[in-house]
């Protein structure tokens, strides 16, 4: 399923989210033909095929059952050798209908500010509707007279989920189902952090002058709308690794850079963190509250802002308030002062920050100068 000769360190892997389709799509087939597959082939979000061993599979015409084993590569992944087990009910007389739920091991949202429905399970949107095609594209034979009722389940689940955030974010009784592109990169990595000097390096003989660092490839397709004068060498998916870019920046004595994000990862940067996985620091909600004061809401919600425990519960109340283009901005502004601090970067480069929303539109925008 993996290359061998990939160097280790820099070994991709598969999300949850990916392998959790892959179990679907592999019981549904159960279904269909009446037994299910040893192996699967699975389109990922990024529209990419990916193949992918099955296990424990088995179907009596109505239920069918698989299991995919997550390979994380070589990424310190807590959610690694998981087991991603779907579940598929035939749905007699229900056409083209497709219910998905959670089962043992996948958590239910307790809380608001994480974009999910409060009560249901924690899978997140494109996984869902990554499950969703898959299940269709395999159901084709037999959607038009029925559907099909999925629970997604992982045994090892709870024991997984105390490793993570998950209770903090009111996740509870097991692990999130993610993956935006399918793949995990290794961005804990030394070989990811390489890559991402390597990138600032490379945008730096370019002759732009100018890096822009974004935090994943969402954020990246929104900043190449921004800046579409740069060519795509420019642009630098820096993970969480925000420090080795900056540095590297300055070694290179660029004199612009650009930094894309949205909320979550934009907080860290500017209470202070370099480092931004989930892992490293918590975001600091005092400091969110502090600048939706500044913007004009109520100490109420600032209070709520403050008790709660995600950067994206603060974005969803500004926006209910009609303050989240000013509160987007002053979070900009702030970390544009964060990082230009005399004891940081100061005026070694000019810095931009753009902001985007949850679905990559723009938002905001600061500069230091």
């Amino acid at each position: 399923m993996m290359g061998k000769t990939v160097k280790r360190g820099a070994r991709t892997g598969f999300t949850t989210g990916a392998c959790s389709a892959a179990a679907a799509r592999a019981a549904v087939l159960g279904l269909v033909h009446g037994e299910v597959p040893a192996t699967v082939e699975c389109l990922l979000p990024n529209r990419q095929q990916a193949s992918f061993v099955v296990n424990d599979g088995h179907s009596d015409g109505q239920v069918a059952h698989a299991m995919v084993i997550k390979d994380a590569g070589d990424d310190p992944d807590c959610t690694d050798k998981a087991h991603l087990t779907a579940d598929v009910r035939l749905l007699r007389n229900r056409p083209g209908e497709i219910r998905l739920s959670g089962g043992f091991g996948i958590g239910t949202v307790t809380m608001p500010g994480i974009g999910l429905a409060v009560g249901g399970p924690a899978i997140n949107p494109v996984p869902r509707r990554n499950i969703e095609e898959n299940v269709r594209l395999a159901g084709a034979p037999l959607l038009d007279h029925a559907g099909f009722d999925v629970t997604l389940s992982v045994p090892q689940g709870v024991e997984m989920a105390r490793k993570t955030l998950n209770a903090r974010l009111g996740i509870l009784g097991g692990i999130s189902i993610l993956g935006t592109s399918g793949i995990v990169k290794p961005y804990s990595t030394a070989a990811y952090r390489a890559s991402v000097v390597q990138g600032v390096r490379v945008a730096a003989t370019l002759g732009h002058g100018v890096v822009v660092l974004t935090t994943g490839g969402r954020t990246e397709q929104f900043a190449m709308r921004e800046r579409p004068e740069l060519p795509a060498a420019c642009f630098v998916q820096m993970g969480d690794f925000l420090r080795y870019a900056l540095d590297e920046a300055v070694a290179q004595a660029l004199r612009e850079v650009v930094i894309g994000g949205m909320v979550g990862k934009l907080t860290k940067i500017a209470q202070g963190e370099t480092i931004t996985h989930a892992n490293r620091a918590e975001v600091d909600t005092s400091l969110l509250a502090e600048l939706a004061a500044t913007v004009g809401a109520p100490a109420e919600e600032c209070a709520a802002i403050a008790a709660a425990q995600t950067a994206r519960f603060a974005a969803e109340r500004m926006q209910a308030l009609g303050l989240l283009n000013e509160f987007h901005t002053a979070l900009a502004r702030k970390v544009v002062s964060t990082l230009t601090a005399p004891e940081r970067y100061g005026n070694k480069f000019q810095l931009h920050v753009l902001v985007c929303d949850f679905d990559g539109h723009k938002i905001a925008e600061a500069s230091s100068t």
